[in-house]
């Protein structure tokens, strides 16, 4: 293998003594590896659009012909590259993600869900043993890709039909995940090298998805390891077990249970769906995906997009973030100005706690993430949309100055109050879940996210009830993209930080719900 030229100089400065060049040697290695792992990086990303279509069309065709065969292998290598780039692109990935309060178990759930997804897991066995909701303090989607990992290496390590398993319990105060496999064991000459990269004791296995596990656990100050099979009670024993000890919590409230979506009411009326993506592959799979249900137009960028809304009214748009020329933003933004009830869904391979507060504020549906785990998923939710009634803002009246805000946390409730004063509106505090609607709705709601008698999900569908159509804003203790993506998705107006100031809250409140502060309250602060 040729040595790279800026080792070549270091190497040489070494042997000679020579500090200076030495360190300049160093200094021209790093920048050299760092450049060539971020264009690695982003060349991987953009092989995600072509894969996404692929896979695609490779679940369109399982619904009519089954996963068997070519089709089933097919599917199993095209989810077996979207895993590589996702595992090397969390390793090459310098920035921690964001961290709030959630549920271990629903995130365990949802890898599960995607580990069966894959044909090649059907000839495992899984079982899972996580009968009591722990909380950690953590990142869902990292949470997923941790034990999604674990459940591919448990399954690459088997051969033939086998055994997988998963426990979460509690031990002493700490939340504790174990995934435990039957296959041959992992050799001794990989063992004190398991976690570093490229080093995997499978023929199938890459050797990154148990570097990206580690990396993950150590973001979540969890202690990844490989421990004897004693420590789960099974006959006979498991020849693999890995453990993921997280830190005890310190009092974490309840996350709430996932909401079910009923299913939706067919229509017969015909409904026109945009689609806007510069990837003609994009545009293909959703003519193809919802070609049968409603006219699909295709636009490559803003302009033709305009053009086609120019033309006519359109049910719902679909349109990717970055785009040549505007982004998917700016087109949701013109929407609006040709249509005040324009329907957008924002996609997009890059997410950002940014790009998600400007697409809940701009009123967008949703923000889906690509690459999509499951096309038919997307589908469901493009149907739900389509078939839902447009939401009517109702008027209030002039003179409506009240305010619910649900909070449960007497400095944060006094913050909200006196920023909302600054503004000539009055705050009615609940600190517990009203039995029923006020007769009179309010002209906003503010909520906690962390308000205990409704936390997370639950808090916000309460405030859409409370609000009985009035804009609600959501405070946040950790504000991240998965919070503010939960307000986007339960119709929040707004999701701004809790510890915020109350001239600054004042401020972006009034931003949010348009409301110019009272003359007599301006000198104030």
């Amino acid at each position: 293998m040729d040595i790279p030229a800026p080792l070549v100089l270091l190497l040489q400065a070494v042997e000679s003594g020579d500090l200076p060049a030495a360190r300049a040697a160093a200094a021209e290695l790093r920048r050299t590896q760092s450049g060539t792992t971020q264009l690695a990086a982003e060349v991987l990303h953009e092989l995600r659009q072509p894969l996404l279509g692929v896979k695609a069309y490779t679940q369109l065709l399982s619904e009519e012909i089954g996963t068997r065969g070519p089709l089933r292998q097919m599917l199993a290598q095209v989810e077996r590259m979207e895993q590589i780039i996702s595992d090397f692109t969390r390793l090459a990935s310098e920035r921690p993600a964001p961290q709030q309060p959630v549920s271990l178990v629903t995130h365990v759930q949802a890898a599960v869900r995607a580990f069966s997804l894959n044909p090649d897991s059907a000839r495992v066995t899984l079982q899972v043993d996580a009968s009591e909701d722990l909380g950690v303090q953590g990142n869902g989607r990292l949470l997923e890709q941790l034990t999604l990992n674990l459940l591919n290496n448990a399954r690459d390590a088997v051969t033939g039909p086998g055994r997988v398993k998963v426990v979460v319990r509690r031990e002493g105060t700490s939340p504790v995940m174990y995934v435990a496999d039957w296959g041959a064991g992992v050799p001794e000459a990989v063992r004190q090298r398991l976690f570093e990269p490229y080093v995997t004791g499978s023929k199938r296995g890459t050797g990154l998805g148990l570097a990206v596990c580690r990396r993950i656990a150590l973001e979540h100050n969890a202690r990844l390891e490989l421990v004897p099979s004693s420590v789960l009670s099974e006959q006979p024993a498991p020849t693999t077990v890995f453990r993921v000890l997280f830190p005890a919590p310190d009092a974490l409230p309840a996350p709430s249970p996932t909401p079910v979506s009923p299913a939706p009411t067919p229509t017969t009326s015909r409904r026109r769906l945009l689609v806007v993506d510069d990837e003609e592959i994009i545009r293909s799979v959703f003519k193809d995906l919802m070609g049968r249900e409603c006219e699909v137009l295709e636009a490559a960028n803003v302009e033709e997009a305009l053009a086609h809304l120019r033309r006519g009214p359109v049910d719902l748009i679909v349109t990717d973030k970055n785009l040549p020329g505007l982004s998917g933003l700016e087109l949701a933004q013109e929407a609006r100005r040709l249509d005040p009830s324009s329907r957008v869904i924002l996609m997009t391979g890059y997410p950002s706690l940014v790009t998600t507060q400007q697409a809940l504020e701009l009123g967008l549906l949703d923000y889906l993430l690509k690459p999509f785990d499951d096309i038919r998923e997307v589908r469901t939710k493009l149907r739900e949309f389509l078939n839902a009634a447009v939401p009517v803002r109702h008027e209030r009246r002039p003179d409506n100055r009240r305010v619910d805000v649900l909070d449960d946390s007497p400095s944060s409730a006094r913050q909200v109050s006196e920023a909302l004063a600054r503004l000539g509106l009055e705050a009615r505090v609940l600190t517990a879940v009203p039995g029923e609607p006020a007769a009179e709705p309010p002209a906003a709601v503010v909520v906690s996210w962390d308000f205990s008698a409704a936390y997370g999900r639950q808090a916000l569908e309460l405030a859409r009830k409370l609000g009985q159509g009035a804009p609600f804003v959501v405070l946040a203790e950790y504000l991240s993209q998965e919070t503010v993506l939960e307000a986007l998705r339960a119709g929040a107006a707004g999701c701004l930080a809790r510890d915020l100031e109350a001239l600054e809250l004042s401020q972006e409140l009034s931003r949010i719900l348009g409301h110019a502060p009272a003359p007599a309250l301006k000198a104030l602060g």
